[in-house]
């Protein structure tokens, strides 16, 4: 099956109500390719990090086909949602931790072995999160949001979705990265292997930053901001252009990370 093909034609031609049987199982080959990491909305070749626009498209055309459905629960609590994109389902198999208490993961999200999710969490629809991170309480990984390998995400932390538009860069969290708490990421943000952010840490695509060590404002690469590799990210303000007297939120890379900041971020093997 030419999935890709077939997904980007009923994405552009089909209207709903001539969806049949036929069309409903490709989709769910390409549900069953994103819950299991063979196909990914964004991913890192050639040394940049690219959008395969015709997964957004897929998983934009789940919400298309599906009916709301009553998923309300025995004990009272009452939910309606797209029959296309119920709680995704896992066994002892998945080798993945979720602590009781609250957490939901949509169908289409991969979650790669050794993952710890903590109470309550929230991972959406086709969201990547690679082995040995952990998803602390009250965490939300966004829509197509992609997260490395031995990451920290910690209680708080926001990392946006972005479905629409269909070409623009979901956030992304490279390898190896911690997210202080109550920190944000958004609009497409890429977070480089190993930085650091400090706690209370907001990112958005418009977002200035100063580069401490290198004396720079960082600029955006192909219209994305960076995080530099190993930078450390503190809050911080800068004056306003227009009128020094006023502050302006400026995150601020105080240092590139080092022993010291290892030890103060390592990830415990034993809770694992």
């Amino acid at each position: 099956m030419d999935l890709h093909k077939k997904i980007v034609e009923l994405y552009t031609y089909a209207e709903k109500s001539i969806y049949n049987e036929e069309k409903l199982t490709i989709f769910e080959e390409f549900k069953y390719r994103l819950n299991n990491g063979l196909i990914r909305a964004a991913e890192f070749t050639n040394g940049e990090w690219k959008v395969n626009e015709w997964v957004k498209k897929g998983i934009l055309l789940g919400f298309r086909i599906g009916a709301i459905t009553e998923y309300s629960l025995p004990n009272g609590f009452k939910f309606w949602d797209k029959n296309t994109y119920p709680l995704k389902d896992f066994t002892l198999e998945n080798h993945i931790r979720i602590v009781p208490g609250g957490t939901s993961i949509r169908d289409g999200a991969f979650i790669a072995e050794k993952v710890i999710i903590m109470p309550p969490a929230y991972i959406n629809v086709g969201a990547y999160v690679d082995e040995d991170t952990l998803i602390d309480s009250h965490a939300l990984v966004g829509s197509c949001a992609q997260v490395g390998k031995r990451c920290h995400v910690s209680a708080g932390v926001m990392i946006g979705g972005v479905i629409e538009p269909i070409g623009s860069k979901p956030v992304i969290v490279e390898d190896n990265v911690f997210l202080g708490g109550q920190s944000g990421l958004y609009e497409g943000v890429i977070v480089k292997k190993n930085a650091v952010l400090a706690p209370g840490t907001i990112i958005s695509g418009s977002t200035p930053i100063y580069d401490s060590v290198n004396d720079v404002y960082l600029e955006k690469k192909n219209g994305v901001i960076e995080i530099p590799e190993g930078a450390v990210v503190v809050p911080g303000s800068r004056p306003l252009r227009s009128n020094p007297a006023h502050q302006i939120y400026c995150p601020i890379i105080v240092k590139y990370r080092d022993e010291k900041t290892d030890r103060a971020v390592i990830l415990e093997d034993l809770i694992r």
